[in-house]
């Protein structure tokens, strides 16, 4: 039977519960154990799918087209373990299935109530990840303690450790312990009162994380031992770390995973975490600098391409390089702004998005990176943006767009696929989750995944109408991978640039910190070249190595 981690927070939000769980679950898999997350969020839409990318950041997509939220991103890269849908519930999916159960007669004309039905349904969508070949579930509650939208998850996870077996579930909560400037000392009291709440809903915490900005005294650690009544050793700091991939090593240092190990009584050896600090190493030694424009619509919230961001960096580790982000909003490079805003730039990469707003400007970057030999990746959005840019100044078909934005165009060289054009609910036509691709052999998409058939998952509706192709293909536009039946271009490139090449997938969503995606490892390993030229230097790309691979799978953002 699996064993149970709950991890709570208090006082603020983005205290970060989500990398806290995702360095727990690196830490036991690194002892052995068979490890899975899930996030389980209080707001009553049924899925992010619909969410403004300014309300919530990126709707991270799953391998089966689950549409979650953005931290089974982190679960992903630090446990480098594919999740699915069943990871993420929300309030609305619940309260979804509860309904739907009770309009079918499930419960016998009972009143439906939140305790039991909604709390019961909660421990379902717990139960759901805990299978036969898993040894620890971690589960994150969202939002803090004291919210009313939080009660009712609170109340489940307090019933499962009776359910469960008190030996087999442990609670973690993750709380601040604030400076305070005129004071000059840090604070407890915080802490203190969010235990106290969560004590109150009838969860006494097993541990607790203490943020902070820096380490706390044993004096301070004891303080909290004693008011909150846990172990002392059970009084873990993580104090901000330079970068995030250190937070498994800081964590294991304050013997975080060891205290969960004796907990649930899990006999294990001693962690192995070389690789995660032959990482950290890396992440060190990455001071080359590399500029990377990124063309977006929603750049005001970094959150909303955090996957984008994410493996930009595992590429630049990779290449020793540091990757500095020039965020960009999509309306400031239309027309001739653009070579003001991308002049120095050592890449490009132009991410998804849907809605009209800066597609205009994405085509500006696109052609700018085209005629500039300045590497470009453009990811779902970004390679329409692209075949739009090379159709209307590469094949002189100056009203060329796509029906999404111009329903009326004369050449419609983005289209929704043949089979939704009859769909009256949009929200039914997109491609999610994992699909196949086989890639033209001798192209920089297949030499850089070293493979011939490759997974991306996607999140997007419209497509590359092949009525053109034989078109862009004879003006040197090559499609450089397609679906297995060839109906759908998944893959474009140039083959007179260095590196102008796109996906209709989301990539992003498959990169990990020790193992970057090829099309980002490419791309950065161009832009150093780039760079260099620029400067007149002509040294190699440092730790650069032969593609290694495929590993992936893509997707988009949601509301313009």
């Amino acid at each position: 039977m699996p064993k149970h981690v709950f991890v709570t927070g208090g006082v603020v939000s983005s205290l970060g519960k989500g990398l806290t769980a995702s360095s727990l679950g690196r830490l036991l898999k690194a002892r052995g154990l068979r490890v899975t997350l899930q996030k389980l969020d209080p707001y009553i839409n049924v899925d992010p799918g619909t969410m403004n990318p300014y309300e919530h950041g990126e709707v991270f997509v799953t391998d089966d087209g689950g549409e979650t939220d953005l931290d089974l991103g982190h679960y992903e890269r630090f446990i480098d373990e594919n999740l699915s849908r069943n990871s993420n519930a929300t309030t609305g999916s619940i309260y979804q299935a509860v309904l739907a159960a009770e309009r079918r007669g499930d419960y016998l004309g009972k009143t439906v109530q939140v305790i039991p039905h909604i709390t019961d349904e909660i421990k379902r969508r717990i139960s759901r990840v805990a299978i036969d070949d898993v040894d620890v579930v971690i589960t994150e509650v969202g939002g803090t303690v004291g919210d009313i939208e939080i009660l009712p998850f609170l109340e489940a996870i307090r019933q499962y450790r009776n359910d469960a077996g008190r030996g087999n579930v442990c609670y973690i909560h993750v709380t601040l312990v604030p400076f305070i400037g005129p004071a000059g000392e840090q604070k407890t009291k915080p802490t203190q009162h969010s235990v106290t709440e969560l004590r109150s809903r009838g969860i006494q915490p097993d541990l607790i994380v203490c943020r902070s900005e820096q380490p706390l005294s044993e004096e301070l650690k004891v303080k909290v031992s004693n008011m909150c009544d846990v172990d002392e050793r059970a009084v873990v700091n993580a104090a901000d770390a330079s970068n995030i991939y250190e937070l498994p090593l800081i964590l294991h240092d304050e013997g975080l995973d060891a205290v969960v190990c004796d907990l649930l009584d899990l006999e294990t050896p001693e962690p192995d975490l070389s690789s995660w600090l032959g990482l950290v190493q890396r992440v060190e030694e990455s001071v080359e600098p590399v500029r990377v424009g990124l063309i977006g619509k929603y750049v005001q919230l970094a959150d909303a391409y955090l996957s984008v961001v994410e493996s930009l960096k595992h590429a630049g580790f990779h290449h020793r390089a540091d990757v500095v982000i020039d965020w960009i909003q999509a309306e400031d490079v239309e027309g001739l702004l653009a070579v003001d805003r991308l002049s120095e730039l050592d890449a490009i990469v132009i991410p998804g998005g849907f809605g009209t707003r800066g597609f205009e400007g994405k085509i500006a970057a696109a052609r700018y990176a085209r005629e500039e030999q300045v590497p470009c990746l453009g990811l779902c959005l970004g390679l329409q943006a692209m075949t739009v840019e090379f159709a209307r100044h590469g094949l002189g078909l100056v009203e060329a767009n796509s029906t999404e934005f111009d329903p009326t165009t004369r050449h419609p060289v983005i289209d929704l696929m043949v089979d939704q054009r009859d769909v009256t609910d949009l929200g039914g036509t997109m491609r999610l989750g994992a699909y196949y691709a086989v890639l033209s052999p001798g192209s920089k998409v297949a030499e850089a995944y070293g493979e011939p058939v490759v997974s991306e998952r996607h999140r997007h509706r419209y497509e590359f109408n092949s009525a053109y192709r034989k078109r862009f293909e004879e003006a040197g536009f090559v499609c450089s991978g397609t679906s297995p039946d060839q109906r759908l271009v998944e893959f474009i490139e140039l083959a007179d640039h260095p590196y102008w090449v796109a996906t209709q997938a989301h990539p992003e969503f498959k990169s990990r910190p020790d193992r970057p995606h090829p099309l980002f490892r490419e791309l950065i390993a161009a832009a150093l070249r780039h760079r260099r030229t620029r400067s007149g230097t002509a040294s190699p790309v440092r730790g650069a190595v032969e593609p290694s691979g495929a590993q992936t799978l893509g997707a988009v953002e949601t509301v313009d």
